[in-house]
């Protein structure tokens, strides 16, 4: 009777247990990928979502992509003023430098400036026609822009052709959040790295943001959000 190597049959049985180890590893990393996958892609969106609604879009309002509004006081007069983003964007004014009373305004272009730092910022009328009225209380008080953007530091009063003409051109509802969603998502992505430099506490970013994101340039970046550069 032949003696059995036992040595040789235990080696055998170990290497079926390492490549079942093997083969059960590879099987874990392929199922647990997506999740990971997922989680990040998850992480991404809420991030996004977190700096989106962060920004106040004001029901009823109608937006320029400059970050202006615009809401009808009647047939022929609109009130507009700085969005929730442009304030945060650039932080308290030291002042608003509003076009007098019978100046016309052209949309898309220049329609009044704002100061900070020192520095002079133009925006970009939401709509054509002439100033019938200016806000007194934002010439004495210009922290009114980004304490109450949609109420009392509105800015101007317009008197239009048409309101609803006017209204035409510019963004309001869903077509209004699609593209603050797109704006927040060139933010996130300018300097991604860098985002968390411009974080408060809680997970949102600082009022005057962009002068803490790209100190050496932020009045050239401020200008490109809105459209004046």
């Amino acid at each position: 009777m032949e003696a059995t190597d036992i040595f040789a049959t235990k080696g055998i049985e170990y290497l079926i247990v390492i490549a079942y180890l093997v083969l059960l590893v590879g099987f874990w990393r392929l199922m647990a990928r997506p999740r990971v996958v997922r989680a990040g892609a998850r992480a991404v969106r809420q991030v996004g979502r977190a700096l989106s609604d962060w920004f106040d879009l004001r029901d009823g309002f109608y937006f320029h992509q400059g970050h202006a509004w615009a809401v009808p006081e009647s047939e022929d007069v609109i009130r507009i003023g700085m969005d929730d983003f442009a304030v945060k964007l650039l932080g308290r004014p030291g002042s608003v430098r509003l076009p007098p009373v019978g100046q016309r305004l052209r949309q898309g272009e220049r329609g009044w400036e704002v100061e900070v730092d020192s520095n002079s910022i133009p925006v970009l009328s939401p709509v054509d026609g002439q100033v019938v009225a200016v806000n007194e209380d934002v010439r004495g008080s210009p922290a009114l822009v980004s304490s109450e953007p949609y109420d009392g530091g509105w800015l101007v009063k317009v008197k239009v052709g048409n309101s609803r003409a006017t209204l035409k051109n510019l963004l309001c509802g869903n077509l209004a959040r699609a593209w603050l969603d797109e704006t927040t998502e060139k933010l996130r992505q300018m300097q991604s790295g860098e985002l968390g430099t411009v974080m408060a506490d809680g997970g949102i970013p600082v009022d005057g943001f962009v002068r803490t994101l790209v100190p050496n340039r932020w009045v050239e970046v401020a200008r490109e959000f809105l459209l004046s550069d």
